[in-house]
């Protein structure tokens, strides 16, 4: 982060009172809370549709710890946070990477964008998730040709694999959560795990292994070694078993759930204090050690962080008071409740 003169600086750009970085479930509840302040924000997402993680890699799974909503399929719970948002008219800048953050001599911040897009913002929030991600691929010998197609790292349309013969590799949540999805859907359904010990909820893990008992799924304990094809035709996935043995998985599709590579890309050179790819915060303000810049969700870390996306939501809204103390440290913020305050209500819209 680097200082500049402010006339020079924000000629031109867009002006500001916060800047959220990041649209996915936590950017998105921001625009919520800011805006029962009174709080107008701008949000700039690297994808061209919001949602984050949840919209792109796997819009169809479901979720189970969201308050109030026993089961909520990630992209439902992204369409429910953008009509949360709706009264507060948040402008979204989508398929645009920040690639710059700034301090300026008033300590106020300018942002350039990939796309040259400049703000002047008074505050920033960052809610980049895990920052920067790609899945990590199959990586095999013939692989490469038959991804998007036949070898896929999420999953859009779960209809798309009713009735198909299915090869799961991974053993984290999103491996178990798609497996127990599909068992009974799928004609066949293989899990594939280099070793017993599995990332994924226990509660998941005993349920698949029913599952396998029952002879509902089958599993496998391997690496994936090759695609199989015939005349350029997907036939399923050769793999090395645990004890030596080549096994020919045949499938019509495979799902590939090794996790992410996340890299906090630009936000590395911002200035930020940063413990393992993670931005350090207080537990008051969410704030980190550049007064004004804000972080919340999985981006940020402190003693006892637990990355879930209720604990982004608590984050967001002591984020949303600091702001607004930052915005005017003269005065005070009260608490005033949606169920009863007046104001709230003709913020949200609410018929008197």
């Amino acid at each position: 982060m680097s200082e500049a003169a402010v006339p020079a600086a924000v000629d031109g750009a867009i002006q500001a009172d916060v800047v959220i970085v990041g649209a996915g479930p936590c950017g998105l509840f921001q625009i919520f809370e800011l805006g029962l302040l009174g709080i107008r924000a701008h949000i700039i997402d690297s994808l061209k549709h919001p949602g984050g993680q949840c919209s792109e890699l796997y819009p169809e799974k479901p979720i189970y710890d969201i308050p109030a909503l026993p089961v909520c399929g990630a992209q439902e719970l992204v369409d429910r946070l953008l009509q949360q948002a709706k009264p507060f008219n948040a402008q979204f800048h989508l398929g645009e990477e920040v690639v710059e953050l700034r301090i300026l001599e008033d300590h106020t911040f300018l942002l350039r964008t990939s796309q040259d897009t400049r703000f002047h913002a008074r505050t920033v929030i960052i809610a980049g998730g895990l920052g920067s991600f790609q899945p990590r691929r199959l990586g095999v010998e013939g692989g490469e040709a038959f991804e998007g197609t036949r070898i896929h790292y999420k999953v859009k349309s779960a209809a798309e694999f009713t009735g198909k013969r299915l090869v799961i590799f991974g053993g984290g949540d999103s491996a178990l959560d798609w497996t127990l999805e599909f068992a009974g859907k799928a004609r066949s359904v293989t899990l594939v795990h280099r070793r017993p010990e599995f990332r994924a909820a226990p509660a998941s893990v005993s349920r698949m292994r029913d599952l396998v008992e029952h002879g509902s799924i089958k599993y496998v304990e391997a690496i994936a070694q090759s695609v199989i094809a015939t005349d350029g035709q997907f036939q399923g996935v050769r793999v090395k078993r645990n004890d030596g043995e080549i096994v020919d998985l045949e499938a019509d599709h495979a799902l590939v759930f090794f996790g992410l590579h996340p890299k906090l890309g630009p936000i590395a050179e911002w200035g930020l204090n940063i413990d393992k790819r993670a931005i350090l915060v207080d537990t008051e303000k969410f704030q980190t050690n550049i007064p004004g810049v804000f972080a919340i969700g999985d981006i940020n870390t402190y003693p006892g962080k637990k990355k879930l996306i209720l604990s982004g939501f608590h984050e967001a809204a002591l984020a949303a008071f600091a702001v607004a103390h930052h915005l005017n440290p003269a005065k005070k913020v009260p608490l005033q409740y949606t169920t009863t305050s007046p104001i709230m209500h003709k913020r949200l819209g609410v018929p008197d």
